[in-house]
């Protein structure tokens, strides 16, 4: 899981030096014939990554983007009306039925259909109009890590090409750099605060709820504590009931809107008795762990990650856990 993490760096920039016509081509299509309406297909952590793009796109260009209910198609047979819908698939296997019939669905019923995903050749990609590969390598840790980060490029990549967002465009060059910053940062602080715990709330709002949304999943997955994500304004409203003294909590405050709430949050947390983890960059006075920033605020979430990975990798081990092996988990879940 470590090594590769500590890849993400090269696969983004192998990622971004590829494909750039195919990305091109792309954003004009989607220019000349607008969608009436997009919805993004991922399980797990690609939904993880399918959120980042979903914020990005409605939150840059205000196309109205959402996540279609699984086994809709697969289970219940709906009758899904796809004329001039754009369906944004992602995965790193491309194998799971539960992605693939949809995106065939859509496509037999008039719509656009995108698979950015890691195994060319996979049934997702051969079912979808459009693939955009995420080239991240053959992926052999249990839990996701460079594919992921590699997804989020993807859609960034997709999000700029296809809403000619010069400023997102200029910065992805520089992407691989700050990550290798990310990397580096000591997070250590963290694996000594969580060691022994056994529930964690984890918090941001906007383009950083999806990194708080993976960063869960992942302590789930190799740490085995029961952690639960929350943007900063639903923990405020039923979550808060949990938050006492000694509650733990994971806040990342990225640069953008939501940054100064999430701050403010967090120190009114503090106050309660909870045990804070501020995650900000290093110009929030009062953060615990540092993260660093990218040459455009809608790529900081990505370093974000980048930091937290092998933190949880750390933490794992520190709890006498294989983040490596589970008896429960597979590398590739087929579901319907």
């Amino acid at each position: 899981m470590l090594a590769e993490a500590r890849s993400a760096p090269a696969v983004v920039k192998g990622q971004l030096d590829a494909d750039q016509e195919l990305y091109a081509r792309l954003g004009e299509r989607l220019r000349a014939e607008p969608p009436s309406g997009v919805v993004t297909i991922a399980r797990g952590s690609s939904d993880n990554a399918a959120g980042y793009l979903a914020y990005l796109l409605t939150a840059r260009t205000g196309r109205l983007v959402t996540s279609l209910p699984m086994s809709l198609v697969t289970l219940y047979r709906a009758p899904i009306r796809a004329e001039r819908v754009l369906a944004l698939s992602i995965s790193q296997s491309g194998g799971s039925p539960d992605l693939v019939e949809p995106v065939r669905a859509i496509r037999r019923g008039g719509g656009t259909t995108v698979a950015m995903v890691n195994v060319e050749g996979s049934p997702l990609s051969a079912a979808a109009e459009w693939t955009l590969p995420l080239r991240a390598g053959p992926e052999k840790a249990l839990a996701a890590t460079k594919s992921f980060i590699a997804s989020l490029s993807a859609g960034a990549r997709l999000a700029a090409a296809w809403a000619e967002l010069d400023g997102l465009l200029r910065a992805l060059p520089s992407l691989p750099a700050a990550l290798e910053v990310a990397l580096a940062q000591d997070w250590s602080r963290a694996v000594e605060a969580l060691v022994g715990a056994e529930r964690l709330m984890v918090i941001s709002r906007g383009l950083g709820l999806p990194i708080a949304q993976e960063a869960a999943l992942k302590l789930k997955e190799t740490c085995g504590i029961q952690a639960e994500a929350f943007s900063g304004a639903e923990a405020r409203h039923g979550p808060q009931a949990l938050i006492g003294e000694g509650y733990p909590l994971l806040v990342f405050a990225v640069r953008g809107p939501a940054q100064a709430d999430l701050v403010a949050q967090a120190a009114e947390m503090r106050r309660r008795g909870a045990q804070v983890l501020l995650a900000a960059p290093d110009d929030v006075a009062g953060r615990d762990l540092t993260l660093s920033t990218t040459g455009h605020e809608d790529l900081d979430p990505l370093a974000a990650i980048a930091s937290f990975y092998p933190m949880v990798e750390a933490l794992s081990l520190a709890r006498g856990m294989d983040p490596d092996r589970h008896r429960y988990l597979s590398k590739v879940t087929i579901t319907r």
